[in-house]
């Protein structure tokens, strides 16, 4: 099957972590994937489509067309896909203006129910879209990550512990909201260090932070480099759609994670299994503590989330999905 995406940018971390990845797998299977941007003007938007005839499937990541742009290209092409990884049909958690905005809603609406098959990053964004469409017409493919690219965490015994948190500007808005508990932990746990890999950086009282820009290149080995991977986001609906590839990256370097049990992160981090899950301070303070000063239960766990990375949240693991989601489509089509 000939597909080809329509997307933001190449470069932007959903078409990476949920297209690009899966790139090499699918050209196996017999699939080649193109990519081309979505066009901004008003006239690209009502060229939209014409040149994608000759594709088999179009994939739209993410972007709530308006309705008559959808109802445009859903005629112009031969099957339309819709990948998700975010709610996009609320306004986000840092919005002066609230979560719901009917227009978001009206056309993500539109949008489910124009395509064929809707792609969801999780359970909680998939039953969004089945309120709109049969469920046979939405499956969930997570987020995954290319566990080959990330080293091993050592998690030799020291004096000092190293915590890590890998996100943007955006995402970053979060963790100072989340600054007392943080300073907490500074100020508690002696020697507690916090690693920031970003693009923007804050600074935490009684907390120590490590500035660490954040490159594509160097991303999975600052990770690696460090003890214990924190996850924390606000308990809201935006949040609930998250896919918590943070997560899924400090468990990919063997790290064990605390976070709070928000959405996915409740499945990805279980207690004294793949680290422990923390909604107070005083829990955040306890699990950071027992982590750090027992560097043997930070390599069984991060060891075991490294393991279920590898099952279910590899690029291998979501290539097959990817693989399994086209042949049903394909089969769909013909029998239709």
């Amino acid at each position: 099957m000939r597909l080809v995406a329509l997307v933001e940018s190449e470069s932007h971390v959903c078409c990476r972590y949920r297209l690009t990845a899966f790139r090499g797998a699918l050209a196996s299977a017999g699939h080649t994937l193109d990519f081309h941007a979505l066009p901004q003007s008003l006239f690209g938007r009502f060229a939209l489509g014409r040149d994608l005839t000759s594709y088999d499937a179009v994939i739209l990541q993410r972007k709530l067309l308006p309705r008559w742009a959808t109802a445009l290209l859903r005629r112009r092409v031969r099957r339309l896909l819709f990948d998700f990884d975010d709610a996009v049909y609320l306004r986000d958690s840092y919005s002066p203006k609230g979560f719901r905005d009917p227009k978001r809603a009206a056309r993500f609406r539109a949008t489910v129910e124009a395509c064929d098959l809707v792609i969801a990053g999780n359970a909680t964004l998939a039953e969004e879209a089945q309120k709109f469409v049969p469920a046979d017409r939405v499956t969930v493919i997570p987020t995954c990550v290319d566990v080959t690219k990330y080293p091993l965490a050592s998690h030799s015994a020291n004096h000092g512990i190293r915590l890590v948190w890998v996100g943007s500007s955006s995402t970053l808005q979060g963790l100072e909201r989340f600054d007392s508990t943080l300073s907490a932990i500074g100020r508690a746990v002696s020697g507690t260090r916090l690693k920031l890999i970003c693009d923007r950086f804050a600074e935490f009282p009684g907390l120590q932070v490590e500035r660490c820009p954040w490159t594509e290149a160097s991303e999975a080995t600052e990770i690696a480099a460090c003890d214990i991977g924190i996850g924390w986001v606000p308990d809201d609906a935006w949040s609930r759609g998250k896919c918590a590839l943070k997560v899924l990256q400090y468990q990919a370097a063997g790290l064990p994670v605390v976070a709070n049990p928000v959405g996915v992160q409740a499945d990805f981090v279980r207690d004294n299994i793949t680290g422990f899950r923390a909604n107070t301070t005083d829990d955040w303070v306890r699990a950071i503590r027992t982590l750090a000063t027992d560097a043997a239960l930070r390599n069984r766990l991060g060891g075991a989330a490294r393991r279920e990375v590898e099952a279910r949240y590899s690029v291998e693991a979501g290539a097959r999905l990817w693989v399994e989601s086209l042949s049903r489509l394909t089969t769909a089509r013909m029998a239709g």
